[in-house]
């Protein structure tokens, strides 16, 4: 694998010139620039471009769409070459601080996009495997050039490519998923917090698991107690974690897949524990509920209620009923670990809800902790778009 570099500097000589509204978000730290604050479009989709306002001032370089609504992505302020040198710059930040923050797992996130100044290019390791995605035209054509440098970097067994998510039709991008470097490994075991996962970093959710709750499950871990209930399960990620602690676990999936997964996930680790349960989420609390079912640990981390802001009133809906229930389930100083990880939908709206479910429950509540996704999931202070995860601990009293 050999990445062709001649487009370099072609593309670093073309300009994008910006509105007002445009240079604003940049000195406020923003790195998106929307179709309708260009008024001098690039010539090639997947450009880098020099961003320039209407009088020629210069305010950075950028990855160029010619299809998407985000039509800038900026990746410097600096007047220098997007090159080779600058990402394995980029690449090489990234790494040193995973290298800090993740301990007692072979999984994690490697590259975070925006957040780790790489827009629109994720990076997830399962050991010895890489899982990269390219999310926009401009980080799509280089898509090999990041694999080679990864591969001198770390030397992993194999980089799969998991493009196949729906954010690429907004890019005019084909959704695909093929092997950038050695074999399609299959299924694999990892370590995540000391404990033993099946992952398929070909297959599997996003790009093969959800790492972004990685450190918010050992903690739950740490914390839980009595009986437990983990509610949106998947693969067992909180229920492994809380086995250890918890007198007996049950978890619940509407997935069949998910449920037969976390039970080889279970048996891997030998664990006796934990039952599992295939079901709607929704319909099994309300059913626990009527039957004034008690728990002493309840987890609810269910998907994305709120796609965008058109299903913002409707997640709010479900938001409310599933943790209106599970307060009402728990025993007096009893654990609730609740999660939104719906991006419209930000802490103080999620909060809120909480708030409502409490009075309506008619339970008192203290907030433990106030956590998001992992720190190898950094996000930006100046772009609420990469703060996604908001996951609260609650003491139900």
């Amino acid at each position: 694998m050999k990445a062709d570099l001649g487009f370099m500097g072609i593309m670093n000589n073309e300009k994008a010139v910006i509105s007002k509204r445009a240079t604003e978000r940049i000195k406020a730290g923003h790195l998106w620039i929307y179709r309708s604050d260009i008024t001098g479009f690039p010539a090639e989709g997947g450009s880098v471009v020099a961003v320039c306002d209407s009088g020629g001032k210069f305010y950075g370089k950028a990855f160029y769409s010619d299809k998407s609504q985000i039509a800038l992505r900026l990746l410097t302020t600096l007047d220098e070459t997007v090159d080779e040198g600058f990402w394995i710059n980029r690449l090489e930040s990234a790494l040193i601080l995973r290298r800090k923050v993740v301990v007692n797992s072979e999984v994690c996130r490697l590259v975070n996009g925006e957040g780790d100044g790489i827009p629109s290019v994720i990076v997830d390791r399962y050991k010895d495997v890489l899982s990269i995605q390219t999310l926009s035209q401009g980080s799509d054509k280089i898509k090999d050039l990041i694999a080679e440098i990864l591969s001198k970097l770390i030397d992993p067994v194999s980089i799969i490519e998991r493009n196949d998510g729906k954010v690429r039709d907004l890019e005019g991008l084909p959704k695909q998923i093929s092997v950038l470097k050695g074999y399609d490994p299959g299924e694999i075991v990892c370590l995540e917090n000391g404990l033993k996962f099946y992952f398929h970093p070909s297959s599997g959710q996003k790009t093969g698991a959800f790492l972004d709750q990685r450190e918010n499950r050992a903690l739950a871990g740490r914390l839980s107690f009595g009986a437990g209930l983990d509610c949106f399960c998947y693969g067992g990620g909180f229920a492994l974690n809380m086995a250890g602690s918890c007198e007996t676990v049950e978890a619940i999936d509407i997935s069949e897949s998910a449920i037969e997964l976390a039970k080889k996930n279970t048996l891997l680790n030998g664990i006796i524990n934990i039952q599992f349960e295939t079901d709607n989420v929704f319909d099994r609390l309300k059913l626990y509920d009527g039957q004034k079912r008690k728990f002493d640990t309840i987890i609810l981390d269910p998907p994305a209620f709120a796609k965008s802001r058109a299903h913002i009133k409707a997640a709010e809906k479900g938001y409310k009923e599933i943790n209106l229930r599970a307060m009402r389930m728990l025993n007096p100083g009893g654990l609730l670990i609740t999660s939104s990880c719906s991006q419209h939908m930000d802490e103080n709206a999620f909060l809120n809800i909480l708030a409502r479910a409490a009075s309506d429950a008619g339970r008192k509540v203290q907030v433990i902790e106030k956590r998001t996704q992992g720190k190898d999931h950094p996000f930006l202070i100046s772009m609420p778009e990469t703060f996604y995860l908001k996951c609260i601990f609650l003491r139900v009293l």
